[in-house]
């Protein structure tokens, strides 16, 4: 999970830091000293995550809650001050943490995020259409397939497939089949890296070792490992304008 810290105190960015990297499985991926670096900030590297800081000087935490585009982060307030912990809870803050950290308020705090989660996934088993933010090509992507699960870079997908309401994922030797549809995937894969061949598959641009002419305008390309996807003529026509010099 993607963390962001905005404190404009650099030693209890630093302090929260260490404490951050006994939970590996929350990542650090940016810090902010104030509101102006926080909106920067925040919209590239979308963070799952917000450790935010109430008293700053210039703006606060809840002026860069107002000015933050939406979809917000989860937070979790880090202030010397608990005259704000009602406003924080207002604004749907999963906790409220008073500085310094304790060891175990950080703890419980990060299973609050864990449980909001599950809670979340569990309520919507089945909502795999719902909008998401767009993937980059360097993010990496939890897969999962009943007990088995990877965590993978994205740009190793080098192909989607349609399967009824599902989508059937090639990436290594792996094929894990997903509850999603292939609409659902095509919104959220970086357009840059996928192209849509046909009617029901994906394919990632830099997995292709051949391309042969096929019939009526069509193209058939050869992707490592060894799949053949045939390009119908109209998006053949798209591969074309997107790849010719």
């Amino acid at each position: 999970m993607k963390i962001v810290i905005v404190d404009d105190e650099r030693l209890a960015r630093e302090e929260l830091r260490g404490l951050l990297s006994e939970h590996p499985a929350f990542e650090i991926v940016g810090e902010a000293a104030n509101v102006t670096e926080a909106l920067k900030l925040l919209p590239r590297l979308r963070p799952d995550l917000l450790f935010l800081d109430i008293e700053m000087p210039g703006r606060t935490g809840f002026d860069l809650l107002a000015a933050l585009p939406p979809p917000h982060p989860q937070l979790i307030f880090v202030t010397a001050f608990d005259a704000f912990a009602l406003r924080a809870f207002e604004v749907n803050a999963l906790d409220y943490l008073m500085k310094p950290v304790h060891p175990q308020r950080l703890a419980s705090a990060l299973a609050k995020v864990r449980d909001r989660l599950e809670k979340t996934s569990a309520a919507n088993p089945a909502d795999d259409d719902a909008p998401s933010s767009p993937l980059r090509e360097d993010d990496y992507v939890f897969v999962r397939e009943g007990d088995r699960t990877w965590f993978i870079p994205v740009r190793s997908l080098r192909l989607v497939e349609a399967e009824g309401n599902h989508t059937r994922l090639h990436f290594g030797n792996e094929k894990p089949l997903l509850y999603r549809t292939l609409g659902s995937m095509e919104a959220r894969l970086p357009s840059a890296l996928f192209l849509r061949a046909n009617r029901s598959q994906l394919v990632n641009l830099s997995c292709i070792e051949s391309v042969d002419p096929w019939f009526s305008g069509s193209v058939k390309v050869r992707l490592r490992g060894g799949s053949e996807v045939e390009f119908s003529r109209r998006q053949a026509q798209l591969f074309r304008d997107r790849t010719s010099l």
